[in-house]
């Protein structure tokens, strides 16, 4: 085993001799692991020296919530697991806030932690470093579950098993915490040859899909709302159908965006914070909800009132009926909309009924709303705001992948923007600050490590920046291609325009922040300073370079005025 000088807690010598950090990247090799991000920590040594003998490529963050952050953009942007390693104690308490995104949005992850030396769990407090009372308590309100492993030959079937909880739905991490001596020991434990997990099946009960065929058979409005979970669960080939059966108008909400076609006539695209919008999804006699709990932003700030009945489909047991009573179908979406899609065709539902919205057609409909919602946008004095996020997007390639902080621009993405062959993330289901880089930086590893075009676009504000400005040094060291645009208005901009809003005058608002430009630079990754205008060509030259650079506008954008205050 490796020995450790206890005033410097390092090791003094080392060996080849297998041991339990072996099993563990072994294992997870096994089932496809390719990519690890973390910190390294005296509790986990054991993990990082038995990656030396083994093929998982190691990203190293700067903190542990970016680290976090990175495994979930990796897994977003590739639909694989995404693999976190954490130290004892602080390093893995800081963590949770990245965990608490992965959990909320429902993104499959494998946790492991290091632990204190057995001898040192349970009631006493012997003054181990790092020592917790329970850590894994500590992850119980932000992963699917806990598993603490006390000997190594349980290494290989606790992973194989947190990996099909991960990914089976509803997804989401999953927190494994390994002992120090148990990942140092020397084992008789031979290589780990195979391991499978493959996810659960989550299927909807028959009566139910039945039951919602004969609502929609005599549908007149129905409508749908397409949230994150379709887009978890592959479902996106159904939906389209579904909706096609039933010519039934789509939105989609922050966590869906993309999940339907953009520019279809059937598209209410994304402006579900819309008045307008909500008039529809009110005036709809069956509402299906997909993957969505009908929460707070996707309910207008809980302003919506349907006067039909809804029928609900989410993996989460939890989520269904949580803020509307309705037909609640507990199954993964893209297994329920499959069944829901066979099954109104076989009842010949899109025959059935004549769909007629108070004598209009459901595509006019469609048409009429949008046109609303524009002409309400352009009296709002809202040209630039509007310009600024169409310059992004025309400067963004079609496939390229993006990911949004909690920041204004990413506001106005929830509603306005086009996902086109990309995909859109953002940090919409926890709500943390400093998602955006760090995400992108996993994304962009993770497309480069299954052969994909790997340039990827973050989007954040010089608050949220400052969450993850320490990552610049991991985007250079492995010279991630991310192109970073920090949009700097001196301030936490949406918590200033809601103060000022609600009381008059914001305050505690206003930031000091670095030369971001300058900062850049003093990490070796190239940066430009442009103005609003200059934001499209600025963002094209930036994605035909090589590695990380910076974009910094400075520049005060407003949101659209909120239409749930409306009288």
């Amino acid at each position: 085993m490796i020995d450790f000088d206890p005033g410097t807690a390092a090791p003094t010598k080392g060996t080849n001799q297998r041991n339990g950090g072996d099993l563990v990247v072994e294992t997870l090799e096994a089932l496809g692991a390719k990519t690890v991000f973390g910190i390294p920590g005296q509790h986990a040594l054991g993990l990082f020296d038995a990656m030396g003998r083994g093929n998982l490529h190691f990203v190293s963050s700067r903190v542990e919530n970016n680290s976090a952050f990175a495994a979930d953009g990796y897994s977003r942007a590739t639909g694989e697991v995404g693999v976190l390693f954490l130290s004892t104690g602080p390093g893995a308490l800081t963590s949770l806030a990245g965990l608490q995104e992965a959990y909320a949005t429902g993104v499959p992850m494998v946790v492991v932690a290091s632990q204190i030396p057995l001898d040192g769990l349970g009631a006493r407090r012997k003054g181990m470093l790092h020592q917790l009372d329970d850590q894994k308590a500590s992850a119980a309100n932000v992963t699917k579950s806990q598993r603490l492993i006390q000997h190594a030959s349980g290494i290989p079937s606790a992973i194989q098993d947190a990996w099909t909880e991960a990914i089976s739905s509803p997804q989401g991490p999953v927190w494994i915490e390994i002992p120090q001596n148990v990942l140092l020991d020397p084992i008789m434990v031979p290589p780990v040859e195979d391991a499978l997990a493959e996810a659960f099946d989550n299927p909807p009960r028959v009566e139910l899909i039945r039951e919602a065929v004969k609502w929609l058979s005599t549908a007149e409005r129905p409508a749908i709302i397409a949230g994150g979970g379709t887009r978890r669960g592959r479902a996106e080939k159904s939906l389209l159908s579904i909706a096609e059966q039933l010519r039934a108008p789509v939105i989609c909400t922050p966590g869906g965006n993309g999940a339907f076609p953009w520019t279809h006539e059937l598209s209410l695209q994304s402006w579900i914070e819309d008045r307008y919008m909500t008039d529809v999804l009110e005036d709809a006699d069956v509402l299906i909800v997909i993957g969505s709990s009908l929460g707070e932003v996707t309910s207008n700030y809980f302003t919506f009132e349907p006067r039909g009945r809804i029928i609900q489909i989410d993996a989460e047991p939890r989520v269904l009926e949580s803020n509307r009573p309705g037909l609640g179908i507990r199954a993964d979406a893209g297994q329920a909309l499959a069944a829901l899609d066979e099954a109104l065709a076989a009842a010949g539902a899109a025959d059935s009924v004549k769909r007629d919205w108070h004598g209009t057609s459901p595509e006019d409909v469609v048409k009429e709303s949008l046109a609303k919602v524009k002409a309400r946008l352009e009296s709002q004095d809202l040209a630039k705001e509007l310009k600024f996020m169409a310059d992004i997007r025309e400067a963004v390639p079609a496939d390229m992948q993006t990911f949004w902080d909690m920041t204004i621009s990413a506001y106005w993405g929830w509603s306005c923007w086009d996902a086109r062959q990309g995909q859109f993330h953002s940090a919409q289901g926890a709500g943390g600050l400093g998602y955006g880089f760090p995400a992108a930086i996993g994304g962009a590893v993770g497309l480069e490590t299954i052969g994909k075009p790997s340039r990827v676009l973050a989007v954040s504000g010089d608050g949220s920046s400052m969450y993850s400005i320490s990552e610049l040094a991991t985007a250079k060291q492995h010279n991630v291609p991310v192109t970073w645009l920090i949009v700097d208005d001196g301030g936490y901009g949406i918590l200033r325009e809601y103060m000022v809003g609600a009381f008059g005058q914001a305050t505690a608002t206003e930031l000091a922040r670095p030369d971001f430009v300058k900062l850049a630079e003093s990490f070796g990754v190239p940066a430009r300073r442009v103005s609003p205008e200059e934001v499209g060509d600025a963002l094209k030259a930036s994605f035909a370079a090589d590695g990380p650079n910076v974009v910094v506008v400075e520049t005060l954008l407003k949101m659209f005025g909120p239409t749930h205050l409306d009288d």
